[in-house]
């Protein structure tokens, strides 16, 4: 095995202390995994408005995450 030597200046920049633990990133993955659960039940019954009820749901999600972190609450931009 051969050891691979990165110089510092190649290194990618320090994350930020947060790591992805903000309020939009809870926010987002809980819609999305509520939208989830909602598809998975409406394929299961099978009830497809169910399914695409939860489509939209993962949409929104996506939607208020963006909102979210537009107004601070997210992972800062460079």
């Amino acid at each position: 095995m051969t050891s691979h030597k990165i110089d510092p200046q190649n290194l990618p920049d320090v994350a930020n202390g947060n790591e992805g633990k903000t309020l939009a990133a809870w926010v987002t993955n809980g819609l999305i995994v509520l939208g989830a659960l909602i598809i998975a039940i409406g394929l299961m019954i099978p009830a497809f408005v169910l399914a695409w009820i939860g489509s939209g749901v993962i949409v929104v999600a996506l939607a208020v995450g963006g909102a979210l972190r537009a107004l601070g609450h997210g992972q800062p931009l460079k």
